[in-house]
């Protein structure tokens, strides 16, 4: 199977496809990680995002895009994955249902986790990245060992403009316009599942690889 994980920054995304991975026995393709590793790489590709990441702006849709299909032609990913992040817009998703096509594979469900606006302001708020590796931390759920600093490199954490509260709610109306045409795609295919992103991780969980289970036994 091929699955999509949508949601709103904040919503849960990559917690939910790294529990789905699992279940499921799938890679967790992580556009975010992604990018860390073709950082870290020194890759043609992560030079290229280099600039972007740094200022914590969105990568280009022609970089993202290569870098995707790139990873989704590796032999692991021959049966099927997880994707986190990707696809953003209705454009990325085009595009990887025609690479996919050309692969005789298909992308089978894409699981949308809906959350409140005022909860995904009070998770996104907290929210700290890594300036030289773009980790991510959160004040309340998931802080550093040490105040201002990454575990994983050690580098200076700082707070992105668009995850302070004031800008948050004009970057997730930008999401929502972004992505309802997105929605629209995956419902018409008889593709999409929403769940209630507001209860608890193992909840959410639970129904996901229930209905994503369903369909591989009977899809």
């Amino acid at each position: 199977m091929h699955i999509i994980i949508l949601g709103a920054p904040g919503a849960g995304k990559g917690t939910q496809a790294d529990i789905i991975s699992k279940e499921l026995e799938l890679p967790h393709v992580s556009s975010g990680d992604l990018f860390r590793r073709e950082l870290e790489e020194e890759s043609e590709i992560g030079l290229a995002a280099k600039s972007y990441m740094e200022k914590g702006l969105l990568v280009p849709d022609d970089i993202t895009i290569r870098m995707i299909l790139e990873r989704l032609s590796e032999t692991d990913c021959v049966q099927g994955c997880v994707l986190d992040g990707f696809p953003r817009n209705l454009d990325q998703a085009r595009v990887m249902d025609e690479a996919l096509d050309r692969l005789n594979r298909r992308i089978d469900r894409a699981i949308y986790i809906e959350v409140p606006e005022a909860e995904l302001i009070r998770r996104l708020s907290g929210r700290w990245l890594c300036r030289v590796c773009q980790t991510p931390y959160h004040e309340v759920s998931s802080p550093p060992g040490k105040p201002g600093t990454c575990d994983r490199c050690g580098g200076a954490l700082y707070q992105r403009p668009d995850d302070r509260e004031e800008t948050i709610r004009e970057r997730l109306g930008v999401f929502f316009a972004e992505t309802a045409p997105l929605l629209e795609h995956y419902e018409q295919q008889g593709k999409l599942i929403r769940v209630n992103g507001n209860l608890g991780i193992d909840e959410v969980a639970g129904e996901i690889v229930s209905s994503l289970r369903a369909q591989r036994s009977y899809g």
